[in-house]
């Protein structure tokens, strides 16, 4: 840890930069370096979260699934959004489950609903209808 003069001095004899890389410890931390290739390497990280849109992360819903469980799940869906994924909803039907296809609509559809009213989403995926239940992407808007 050195004083801020003596960084300042030190990044302008090496033909350099000082970038306060953050803020929110104390000291703050700083970094001695070309700030045009500081900026580069941000765009490049940001052009990359874009590109692949975050990972996907699955959130499994049951077909008997309370409504509380339904509120701690999207809570967990809105921290997946929050960190740019993309969350992937499946709600799985097994034996006689798989007669009652339009409650887990209606099941999925509240799900959206709870998400909603925490988060903005949007529908990456539309609700398709699989072999095992129903599946849907959202992502944050």
């Amino acid at each position: 840890m050195i004083n801020i003069f003596e960084a300042i001095d030190l990044a302008k004899s090496k033909g350099l930069d000082l970038i306060q890389v953050t803020e929110k410890v104390e000291p703050p931390v700083c970094r001695i370096t070309n700030y045009g290739k500081y900026l580069y390497s941000l765009q490049k990280k940001e052009k990359n979260i874009k590109t692949h849109g975050g990972n996907l992360k699955e959130i499994r819903l049951g077909f008997n699934i309370s409504p509380h469980d339904l509120e701690t799940k999207a809570k967990q869906a809105e921290k997946f959004l929050k960190g740019s994924d993309k969350v992937k909803i499946s709600l799985t039907l097994r034996g006689r489950q798989k007669a009652f296809g339009y409650l887990a609509k209606d099941k999925i559809q509240l799900f959206l609903n709870i998400i909603n009213e925490i988060l903005p989403v949007k529908i990456e995926r539309e609700l398709k209808k699989e072999p095992r239940g129903f599946t849907t992407i959202i992502s944050k808007q």
